[in-house]
């Protein structure tokens, strides 16, 4: 199977996520191919996973991936803040890592038009329970609402005139394509805008993803319910791809080891090396951030350890 997705920071995830048992059980709980579970599964002979994506295409692509390790893997369709909510296990993880990055497969194989280059339905959807589409949120939020989630969630300085630009163009037809919102979006913007370091695009796409997906509403559901799950010394690993996500993940951390509820293992977001950045563009962005859970009495914990080449 060809892999779509190269996973950013496994170095990481493996030196903060190192079980402290060889049978523990590690939760990821943004699968998507399956690079970081691969790596662990294949660093700690003796651990088991269970992998969860709100996607089943993906996880059918995981699954296919993770096949030579057996029982010790399971694959969960649900968003991991369902899963965690109604947490159906017998045991706690002992780790848990959430990625909260997209795909390079949904932008270049789902054809769900999260691309702004193809010629896809705009859909937007990660997972298949229905809900609204990225094209039925610009076809029904007023102008104001439209330029607020472009703002909010993208950080676009030309919101207004990009909501301008989609209400005129829905009272003439239907947009229902993401190369057509592309184009709004290009005429709409300054001729300056349209040749800077990022397509004028970027960050509108980006807002409408999460705001399609509800990615704050869920992150801030998920947080609290993978660290109350854990035990004692377990660890929570999160990257983040943006300011918005990277700001909630470190303001819970900090409150919660002030609270003397955890052990910041990364006082400082992680970065990748500058050779994972050149060999893999979408890691430059990326920001990993861990704590330990502290056991009632015990004091702090102790940072992890690479995996043995």
């Amino acid at each position: 199977m060809e892999i779509v997705h190269t996973s950013v920071m496994v170095e990481e995830a493996l030196r903060y996520l190192r079980p402290d048992k060889e049978d523990a059980l590690f939760l990821d709980g943004t699968l998507g191919e399956g690079g970081h579970c691969e790596a662990m599964l294949s660093c700690f002979p003796r651990l088991r996973a269970v992998g969860v994506d709100a996607d089943p295409v993906i996880l059918d692509r995981a699954r296919e991936r993770l096949l030579p390790f057996g029982d010790r893997f399971r694959g969960v369709n649900a968003w991991s803040d369902d899963f965690l909510r109604d947490y159906p296990l017998n045991e706690p993880p002992d780790r848990i890592l959430l990625d909260l990055g997209i795909s390079v497969f949904h932008y270049s194989r789902s054809g769900r038009g999260f691309s702004f280059t193809a010629e896809e339905p705009l859909d937007m959807r990660l997972s298949d329970e229905g809900g609204e589409s990225a094209a039925d949120i610009l076809a029904s939020r007023d102008e104001k609402t439209l330029a607020d989630i472009f703002f909010t969630l993208g950080g676009e300085r030309y919101s207004r005139r990009i909501a301008r630009g989609v209400v005129r163009r829905r009272a003439e037809k239907h947009i229902g394509s993401a190369k057509e919102f592309a184009e709004i979006i290009w005429n709409a913007v300054p001729a300056s805008y349209r040749h800077g370091r990022i397509h004028p695009a970027t960050r509108s796409f980006q807002a409408l993803r999460i705001a399609v997906n509800r990615e704050l509403e869920r992150l801030d559901r998920v947080l609290p319910l993978a660290l109350d799950i854990l035990p004692g010394g377990g660890r929570l690993g999160v990257i983040a791809f943006h300011s918005l996500e990277d700001r909630r993940v470190k303001t819970f951390f900090r409150e919660k080891s002030r609270a003397g509820v955890v052990n910041l293992l990364t006082r400082k977001a992680a970065r990748p090396g500058e050779e994972e950045r050149r060999r893999n563009s979408p890691s430059r962005s990326a920001r990993f951030r861990a704590a330990e859970k502290l056991a009632a009495g015990s004091g702090p914990g102790k940072g992890g350890a690479r995996c043995p080449e």
